[in-house]
């Protein structure tokens, strides 16, 4: 059931960050030129085009559901406000590229016909054509990043997020079976067979580890697999990064079970840590945008921090192995640092 909340969750998320807007559309030219407008528009990957009939797109773009409509003519097209926004500029000027550049096709595609006859004009206006779909050179556009350029990746912020948050309630609730054992005694009978008591505990921590890192796996696989989630061809080294993270989470579950005395103190304990935990970390947000000293010093306490670090650092940033040691090393240490103290405080409440 967690592992299908993580999902949907993330998926909602993303969903509305990376959601099109829709610009309506309409025009008195033939269905193909109207087509072949969209199309050149959509090649930009701005907005999403849409033809509609007149009365719609001013209904739309009135009662605000829409930022701007176009109409769409043969040589010249009008833009549709009820009021100024950045988008409706934008929109102006990916319609003016357009129309521009099909005016100035057409410009030469004249110019050789008045100069040198219709056969001529034929094969310009076929060679332009060819050139649109299949040009003799491409530019690759990239932007310059330096070292300590800040990247926000809404959609894996939100799927990291989300998954590392929901993780710590199925490792936690695993980790609370060692309290309910111990108080109805099933720990007190297993002493007296050939048991160990380390036996005991690594049985369930090893359950509790394995759970949580399946259920991280399989969330993950999900997204990359099912909904086609790109990683940066990193699948398989995220998988890897989540280790310490889980390691870390059972750790501090097992300091949460050691200070608590029944189930009710466990069930108000664990939600306001889990929380706290991912208020501080960034789950719910990129710690990029906060700008208080005292929550980013608070937020090198906790490992949802550092389980962020590790994924973005690995998929957002591209980080190698080496890069990440240090919040690595930081949960690992966590880990050793909780888990002590949790056993240690629950062997003292048995003495």
């Amino acid at each position: 059931m967690v592992s299908i909340l993580s999902v949907v969750f993330a998926m909602l998320i993303s969903s509305v960050n990376k959601q099109t807007i829709v610009v309506p559309v309409y025009s008195a030219l033939p269905e193909s030129e109207v087509k072949e407008i969209i199309r050149s528009l959509e090649q930009y990957n701005l907005f999403s085009f849409k033809r509609m009939k007149k009365e719609e797109v001013e209904k739309l773009v009135g009662e605000g559901k829409a930022e701007a409509g176009v109409e769409l003519k043969k040589d010249d097209f009008r833009i549709i406000v009820a009021s100024n926004t950045p988008n409706s500029y934008l929109v102006q000027q990916t319609v003016q590229k357009v129309y521009a550049k099909a005016l100035q096709s057409k410009s030469i595609i004249d110019q050789v016909k008045e100069k040198q006859g219709e056969s001529s004009a034929k094969q310009v206006a076929k060679s332009l054509a060819e050139a649109k779909n299949d040009p003799v050179f491409t530019i690759e556009t990239k932007h310059f990043r330096a070292d300590e350029t800040v990247i926000i990746n809404s959609k894996m912020q939100s799927i990291f997020g989300s998954v590392l948050f929901f993780v710590i309630y199925t490792i936690a609730y695993n980790v609370f079976n060692i309290l309910m054992e111990k108080r109805n005694g099933i720990w007190d009978r297993m002493i007296l067979s050939p048991v160990k008591k380390w036996e005991m505990y690594a049985g369930n921590l090893i359950y509790s580890f394995a759970t949580g890192y399946i259920q991280v796996a399989l969330i993950f696989a999900v997204f990359h697999f099912v909904f086609d989630v790109d990683f940066s061809d990193k699948f398989w080294f995220v998988l890897v990064l989540l280790i310490p993270y889980v390691l870390a989470i059972v750790a501090i579950s097992i300091f949460i079970v050691g200070i608590v005395n029944n189930e009710q103190q466990f069930h108000a304990v664990l939600p306001l840590v889990s929380v706290s935990m991912a208020m501080l970390g960034g789950s719910y947000w990129p710690l990029e945008i906060v700008s208080s000293d005292a929550l980013l010093l608070l937020s090198k306490f906790v490992p949802v921090t550092y389980g962020m670090d590790l994924l973005k650092g690995a998929v957002v940033y591209g980080y190698s192995f080496s890069d990440l040691l240090y919040p690595m090393s930081i949960l690992f240490l966590m880990a050793v640092v909780f888990m002590g103290l949790g056993i240690n405080i629950m062997e003292r409440k048995r003495a």
